[in-house]
């Protein structure tokens, strides 16, 4: 069965878009146009594609088919390119990352971007990319999932080290006696959200399950370290994001040795062209220089007796 690109174009952009008008716009034609290329193409897979709710969403049957609209506007921006179409226009690209690596270590990656080539990066945690790389929302996510997503091919990166800080004030106030079971159910924390749980398994890993201390939310990475600073609570944050605070003390390490590492890995889609190619050889070089090596789940290593480095790691 072929499909028509007009009729793919107009599905991937009224899932990606949100509503018909919008999807109109972006593609220069009448929202009854759009409509239309939608209708004729449901009728010929013999299903619904798209659920007209606000915004429109894609259906299982219109994930696949959003994917390969994707798919069939790389290809075809690759091939203009390598035939030195005289407009070859845009291509873009479309990825997920991780709001700490978006801060950190990713924007490395897009230095040197080729001409002719945009990206659309959507701010996502690593443990949700997954579903937008299934409903074709992107086509590439930096994700803490190293099982590959259907039509997906999938690369470790490295790990993200976190370390427990907190100001000097808010360490002396919250854990004078050291790092007891005690103070860590009443010392409040900072979470980036309502999932992440970082400091959660921390926690668990130095005194044990059970505790329900107040948490801070902020949903977003500078501010994250800005109100580390202030010493509204203690929080995991990213090792790169805070060396130089540590180093000038207005954070303190309250563990030093003891940090959470966790496993990034690159999936893209298993379509092979020379511009995913070359974005993917730019992430993982990108990561190279920045994450740790990359440590199975579940294990943990401790240093020789004397030695230099983190005397514990703990990846999950």
């Amino acid at each position: 069965m072929t499909y028509a690109p007009e009729q793919l174009a107009a599905l991937a952009a009224v899932v990606s878009e949100g509503t018909f008008d919008a999807a109109a716009r972006l593609l220069h034609v009448t929202p009854s146009a759009v409509s239309q290329r939608i209708k004729a193409l449901e009728e010929q897979v013999g299903r619904v594609l798209v659920l007209r709710s606000r915004p429109c969403r894609a259906t299982p049957a219109g994930e696949v088919l959003v994917r390969l609209a994707g798919q069939v506007e790389l290809l075809a921006a690759d091939a203009r390119a390598e035939l030195g179409a005289e407009h070859s226009g845009m291509v873009r690209l479309a990825v997920a990352v991780n709001a700490d690596s978006l801060s950190t270590w990713f924007p490395a990656s897009l230095v040197g971007l080729p001409d002719g080539v945009l990206v659309d990066l959507l701010r996502h945690d690593q443990d949700r990319s997954a579903r937008l790389l299934r409903d074709g929302a992107v086509m590439a996510a930096v994700t803490a999932d190293e099982r590959a997503v259907q039509g997906c091919r999938v690369r470790p990166l490295g790990s993200m080290r976190y370390l427990a800080v907190a100001s000097p004030a808010a360490r002396a106030a919250r854990f004078p006696a050291g790092l007891t079971r005690e103070a860590f159910a009443a010392a409040p924390q900072l979470a980036f959200d309502r999932v992440d749980a970082l400091q959660r398994r921390f926690v668990a890993e130095m005194v044990g399950e059970g505790l329900e201390p107040p948490v801070h939310h902020v949903p977003e990475s500078a501010a994250f370290v800005e109100v580390l600073r202030s010493g509204l609570g203690w929080g995991m944050a990213p090792e790169q994001a805070v060396t130089r605070d540590v180093a000038a003390g207005s954070l303190v390490d309250l563990a030093p040795g003891r940090f959470l590492d966790v496993p990034l890995f690159w999936q893209s889609w298993a379509l092979r062209t020379p511009t995913l190619d070359d974005l993917t050889t730019r992430v993982v070089a990108a990561a190279a220089g920045a994450l740790h090596s990359w440590t199975a789940p579940g294990r943990a290593r401790r240093r020789p007796e004397g030695g230099a480095g983190p005397a514990d790691l703990t990846a999950f």
